[in-house]
């Protein structure tokens, strides 16, 4: 007998419906999933979990919120150069509440649809909310973008604009006046709730990318893992990293704070050689998203920031952390 109040209720209601496409074989409804990927493909999975006042703000709007569940784990994918099959859901919830249930559907499901990819299984418990996604791409083998290929001598790329989404929390925590930024504040919130993730770019790349990776806990962070599994060092322009014009207008030391060391940006950092430099340009250009050249990868090891007269930036810029935050 199906329990339409509980637990299965609520994924029949919201988070079921038919499989397309040939690839998966079979979905949501029995022990397991079967996912197909296309022959001589490898299988690229990713997991990343968002937890209410660690990872969101309760007053986020509930399609909001299931666009950025999906997305930060698309941003993986992107980061990897493959391609979306498929993505299980597993969620807690303090409670069954249908019209957040149905926000949070809507915005996952576009966001699925916009990249065809399919919901094929999860589980649901009660508990404080959490929301874990795991994601299913595909990549032909040796093709995949990893953070270990960065090289002395590579030009280091990041796309679109960095450090809207740290200016917004800096603005919840009341850091920076809300008043003071108008309608930019709006724009900036977009940024923090809504990130786009970046996988026409990280595809375009493939064979052209020596290395890459998304930004979630900020550049100097995220850019710390590429040189530790690479084994390099790098110097960034910190004057070269794009960014909009709400966040030029912030002094200087806020800019740097949110560019460095914001995190939520979701968007790709990755390394070239200079001999691939209009072949990155051609791949921004496919994918329809603006890059900027933002620094090199040296030999000796660490992170140095300059100005763009190639003088030291003061400062420590590290990133985020889920046990120290």
């Amino acid at each position: 007998m199906s329990d339409l109040g509980g637990e299965f209720g609520l994924i029949a209601r919201h988070f079921t419906r038919p499989a397309r496409g040939g690839r998966v074989v079979l979905g949501v409804g029995d022990d397991c999933a079967l996912v197909q990927p296309d022959a001589g493909q490898q299988l690229a999975i990713s997991s990343d979990m968002l937890v209410e006042g660690r990872h969101f703000l309760a007053t986020v709007p509930p399609e909001r919120l299931g666009h950025k569940a999906l997305a930060v784990n698309l941003s993986d994918l992107a980061a990897c150069g493959a391609e979306p099959l498929a993505c299980t859901l597993a969620l807690a919830l303090p409670r069954i509440d249908d019209e957040f249930l149905a926000g949070l559907a809507q915005g996952l499901w576009a966001l699925a649809d916009a990249h065809g990819m399919a919901l094929v299984g999860g589980d649901t418990t009660a508990g404080p909310l959490n929301i874990c996604i795991t994601v299913f791409g595909q990549v032909p083998p040796g093709q995949a973008l990893l953070r270990s290929g960065a090289r002395p001598g590579d030009e280091l790329w990041v796309s679109g604009t960095l450090g809207d989404a740290r200016l917004a929390l800096e603005a919840f925590r009341g850091r920076v006046s809300v008043a003071a930024l108008g309608a930019d504040f709006d724009r900036v919130r977009l940024a923090m709730e809504l990130p786009q993730p970046r996988v026409a770019l990280g595809l375009a790349l493939r064979g052209v990318a020596s290395s890459a990776i998304d930004l979630s806990d900020g550049l100097a962070g995220d850019l710390g893992h590429v040189l530790q599994r690479s084994a390099v060092g790098a110097t960034v322009d910190a004057d070269a990293l794009p960014r909009s014009a709400v966040l030029a207008a912030q002094p200087l030391a806020m800019q740097l704070q949110c560019l460095l060391a914001g995190g939520d940006d979701y968007e790709l950092l990755f390394t070239a050689p200079p001999g691939r430099r209009d072949a990155v340009l051609a791949a921004a250009r496919q994918a329809g998203v603006p890059v900027s050249r933002c620094g090199r990868i040296d030999v000796a090891p660490g992170l140095r920031i300059e100005d763009g007269h190639g003088q030291p930036v003061d400062g420590q810029w590290r990133g985020f952390d889920h046990f120290s935050a």
